[in-house]
């Protein structure tokens, strides 16, 4: 497996040869093979094999032109046999097939460096594999990106990293302690210089600096981690950096290191621990430096950043990388729960209205109303994930602080969309979607953990309404130009202030005079959306005196983060305003609007309706404020949800087409039995009285 730009190289290995009989030139073959259990595995230009026409380009719509080198890999390996679920395992035998399956994900790469180095490659281990085994995922984003990551992007020696490429030694990541989380930055573990021995002695000064949560027990094989320590030279604090240390060999923790198990988790079980060190000694290689700190040959301590919160955040860079990771989780575990309740509605039948009929349970507008409302936000979620990577990856040094925002952002909002469809979708699969054989339970569990990961989503939200809130931008902007993708949407700069009525040259008289249908209202009422909270919270604030931060900051922050909110959905439909567009070579976003309401079944005619399905429910949740701001007038509230429920109705019938084009691995989904029509079957029971030959009843005497 390779990941990246490789050349048009032919990439196996032997062990995905083993289960799936392929190997993938990444620029130009598209494999249709046979693996062992004889389903098709399709990659390239026909992901889904669909007879449906609408269904390969939206998988292209979701997944990119390069479906073939970006995802194929992963998608087959969550279809192979190493990734199949093992009914009855204890908890203990499921942590260990955890690790089980990391080593079979680095049998199978060509160079671990190259994955830890790629993005997109990192988030679609997640985005595929995740949903599997959320223990596996969590394993792995810690080794490969927050451990290996860290150790290559402060100019480690490669030579010297041959043990943790090969996993004989599993890395891990010790940051947060037991009193700081979000507060990482003041965490106490110590790192005190001894120029006598050239080294740094780590220890632990209390209870509430043991580090909290990493997976550092020695299951799985030995381990070594990057242990987040405040820097102490001569009596001076510089700061917190990382260090690379020996935590655990085959038997247990090493001398100076005490291990804890932690109680049970929500969720898949991790070998989460207390961690903490006794005046453990690591040579002054062990300083994981670059441009925040390094101690030189002399002994002294050189920085060029004189700010200590700046070189701690570039010593955990890597935790921006592992936001896009953890936003793919949640895209993929959406996407697969979601499947799951399209698919069961459909084979789960109920009594009908005439005597004797027996109806899909999707047929009912109760219930296929919430998943195709469901089916808008994931195609969102999706796109604006792909447009966050696109940011990350080309970003500058002028915009890394935007793009990081970004990133950040979409995380908080894609995880919090993600726990709604799947909460939805359990709903809608009843009591059999409780028991843990169909999946949606671990997956519930397993987005809690995401929305906590890489940074609490409500203090990541506050980060960023603080840079809206301070942001001295000059003047309005207008409503967003569909084209525009990343560059449009700042957090930085101007703030997005709703476009005036009326608009100029339009002929317009203000919103009483504006349709529904028309794409150019749609979006400036999304702006608005944002305005509006914006404002209001610069007024809340404003009535507090200079002087008492904090007061300012409680009186505001309600306001903003609904801000934040509205700006995540305003660059989701960005984005789906882009992907349409595409969909129609040689047309402009603007005469070819993804909010326009022509009805129609191709792909591009559904993907618009997907997108204006989701920009009127979001409208329609602010209608409120959109009325007393003059954005709206009285009769669009009643026209409002008469909009919403024609795309519902337009769109339930294409719902098995539209996870269809998700490109689920039968496999995969034929490990949750509530994904078959023959989902009884997984509850018979061979001993039942059913099976019985019952003997023909005696003649009479």
């Amino acid at each position: 497996m390779s990941h990246g730009s490789a050349g048009g190289r032919v990439v196996s290995s032997p062990l995905i040869d083993r289960y799936t009989g392929v190997s993938i030139n990444i620029n130009t073959v598209a494999v249709n093979s046979v693996d062992q259990t004889g389903s098709s595995d399709r990659t390239g230009a026909d992901p889904t094999g669909s007879s449906d026409p609408a269904v390969d380009p939206l998988t292209r719509v979701l997944f990119g032109e390069h479906f073939d080198r970006e995802h194929a890999p992963w998608r087959r390996l969550a279809a192979a046999a190493p990734f199949r679920r093992r009914p009855g395992a204890s908890s203990a035998e499921r942590l260990a097939m955890a690790y089980e399956r990391l080593r079979t994900v680095n049998d199978t790469l060509d160079s671990p460096a190259e994955l830890v180095a790629d993005p997109r490659g990192l988030a679609a281990l997640h985005e595929w594999l995740g949903p599997v085994d959320p223990a596996f995922t969590t394993v792995a984003g810690i080794h490969y990106n927050l451990f290996l990551g860290s150790l290559l992007d402060h100019a480690a020696d490669v030579a010297d990293l041959a043990d943790f490429f090969a996993l004989r030694r599993v890395g891990t990541f010790l940051c947060t302690e037991v009193a700081h989380g979000n507060d990482a930055v003041a965490v106490e573990t110590t790192a005190t210089y001894d120029r006598e021995r050239d080294g740094f002695v780590l220890c632990t000064p209390h209870a509430g600096a043991q580090k909290f949560m990493p997976n550092t027990s020695p299951v799985g094989g030995p381990k070594s981690g990057v242990v987040a320590a405040r820097l102490l030279m001569d009596g001076t604090d510089h700061g917190v950096f990382l260090f690379l240390t020996p935590l655990t060999d085959a038997v247990g923790a090493l001398p100076g290191v005490r291990v804890r198990r932690l109680p049970a988790r929500l969720g898949s079980p991790v070998d989460h621990c207390l961690t903490s060190f006794d005046r453990v000694f690591v040579g002054r290689d062990a300083l994981l430096g670059g441009a925040q700190g390094r101690i030189g040959e002399d002994g002294a301590f050189r920085s060029e950043q004189s700010n200590r919160r700046r070189r701690f955040l570039t010593s955990i860079g890597r935790v921006t990388a592992g936001k896009l990771s953890m936003s793919a989780c949640a895209v993929g575990s959406a996407r697969v729960t979601l499947a799951l309740a399209v698919r069961y509605g459909g084979h789960r039948r109920i009594s009908g209205s005439r005597g004797g009929e027996r109806v899909p349970v999707f047929a009912h507008r109760s219930h296929h109303g919430p998943l195709v409302g469901a089916l808008a936000t994931v195609f969102a979620m999706t796109l604006l994930h792909r447009t966050a990577l696109d940011a990350w990856e080309s970003r500058t040094e002028a915009d890394t602080d935007e793009a990081e925002r970004l990133v950040a952002v979409a995380k908080g909002w894609i995880s919090w969309r993600a726990r709604e469809v799947i909460v939805e979708s359990r709903e809608r699969c009843g009591a059999q979607a409780l028991l843990e054989n169909n999946g949606m339970t671990e997956l519930l569990a397993g987005i809690e953990g995401v929305i906590t990961a890489e940074g609490d989503n409500v203090a990541i939200y506050a980060k960023a309404a603080a840079a809206m809130l301070f942001s001295t931008g000059p003047g309005p902007v207008s409503g967003p130009d569909p084209g525009r993708g990343s560059g449009s949407g700042r957090l930085s700069g101007p703030e997005p202030v709703a476009v005036s009525d009326p608009d100029p040259g339009d002929g317009s008289c203000g919103p009483s005079r504006r349709e529904l249908t028309d794409p150019l209202f749609l979006d400036g009422l999304l702006v608005a959306v944002e305005a509006v909270w914006l404002a209001r919270a610069r007024r809340r604030m404003s009535r507090v005196p200079h002087g008492d931060s904090l007061a300012r900051w409680n009186a505001a922050s309600g306001a903003a983060l609904r801000a934040v909110e509205a700006y995540a959905y305003r660059r989701a439909s960005e984005a789906y305003a882009v992907a349409v567009a595409g969909l129609e070579p040689g047309s402009s976003p603007a005469s070819a609007s993804s909010l326009s309401a022509a009805p129609g079944t191709s792909a591009h005619d559904l993907l618009g309706s997907l997108h204006r399905l989701f920009a009127l429910q979001w409208i329609d949740r602010n209608s409120g404020d959109l009325l007393a701001a003059g954005r709206l007038a009285p009769r669009h509230l009643d026209e409002l949800p008469e909009a919403v429920e024609q795309l519902i109705s337009r769109l339930a019938g294409h719902a098995p087409a539209l996870v269809e084009s998700f490109a689920l691995p039968e496999e995969m989904l034929a490990d949750w039995p509530i994904s078959g029509a023959g989902y009884v079957a997984a509850y018979d029971d061979a001993e039942g009285a059913w099976h019985a030959v019952r003997a023909a009843p005696a003649a009479p005497a």
